[in-house]
């Protein structure tokens, strides 16, 4: 049994991550409060605000610099190859613009998983962030998209988007025997992935794992998502996902939807906070 009580889970979903931006702001301003966190993509670059203690920051940010071209989209891609600017993203911004807290984070009594997929061997892998200064490549790969980000090398091993190997770690943390487990998604309930072809061989021939493991990611998706449904109808775990469909781009730039979709994640975790609460204390 480990010693950590409550597990917080993080989808990704790039843009529709302000979605729990929005659920852990109103779980900052009401002292909700968990052992660990498993945070996908955006959910964990997102995510890392709840460790740093900066309600608001999320959004902020995404709303200022939703149309700086060296943020992220089309003109990042052609100019650096990722379509998420490495210079603006996790220099300029988390030192200088909107900096992140960095004391804060190393400081605050949350454990912090950021989930990356290694490239060579195609699995996912749990890293453990205690120091977002000294760690913040895994972040970054976290959130390195296929097709549009290069790989992210660390430490001689290469990596991208968590997503692709363990979108949702619901198993993981059910494995790991955490007594209670909050789960945010940033889709609306009863949403399935379907099989999409895509050229992964011509852009990562050199690693047939990782191929292997992102032509079958929406199986695992999939599953995942019958399995928390059953906890979820057994009372045995907390859910919050968006009550409504908000239709973005997975760069979204439009600054009322990136406010929509916050506002829905404060909105629905509003109307469950009282059981939120209760479910943690109890």
């Amino acid at each position: 049994m480990t010693e950590n009580k409550t597990a917080l889970v993080l989808e990704g979903g790039a843009m529709r991550g302000l979605y729990s931006a929005g659920v852990l702001d109103i779980f900052m301003q009401n002292n909700i409060n968990v052992d660990t966190i498993y945070g996908v993509s955006a959910g964990a670059l997102f995510g890392l605000n709840y460790k740093s203690h900066q309600i608001g920051r999320a959004l902020r940010y995404n709303l200022k610099y939703a149309h700086e071209k060296n943020y992220m989209g089309l003109y990042s891609l052609i100019t650096t190859g990722d379509i998420m600017n490495r210079d603006f993203c996790f220099k300029k911004l988390v030192y200088e613009l909107d900096r992140l807290d960095f004391e804060t984070y190393k400081t605050t009594p949350v454990d912090f998983y950021a989930v990356v997929t290694n490239l060579q061997s195609g699995n996912p892998e749990y890293i453990k962030i205690d120091d977002a200064d000294k760690d913040l490549e895994y972040f970054r790969a976290s959130g390195s998209m296929p097709f549009v980000s290069r790989p992210v090398e660390i430490d001689g091993n290469f990596y991208l988007d968590g997503a692709v190997s363990d979108a949702v770690p619901f198993k993981k943390v059910l494995d790991s025997n955490y007594e209670k487990i909050i789960v945010v998604l940033t889709r609306p309930a009863g949403y399935r992935k379907k099989y999409t072809p895509m050229p992964y061989k011509l852009f990562y021939g050199k690693f047939p794992n990782f191929i292997e493991t992102a032509k079958n990611s929406y199986k695992k998706y999939n599953e995942t998502m019958d399995l928390i449904e059953k906890y979820e109808s057994e009372n045995k775990i907390i859910v919050l996902r968006p009550s409504e469909t908000v239709k973005m781009k997975r760069v979204e730039k439009d600054r009322k939807k990136l406010q929509r979709m916050y506002d829905l994640g404060v909105s629905d975790c509003m109307k469950k906070l009282d059981k939120i609460k209760e479910y943690i204390i109890k």
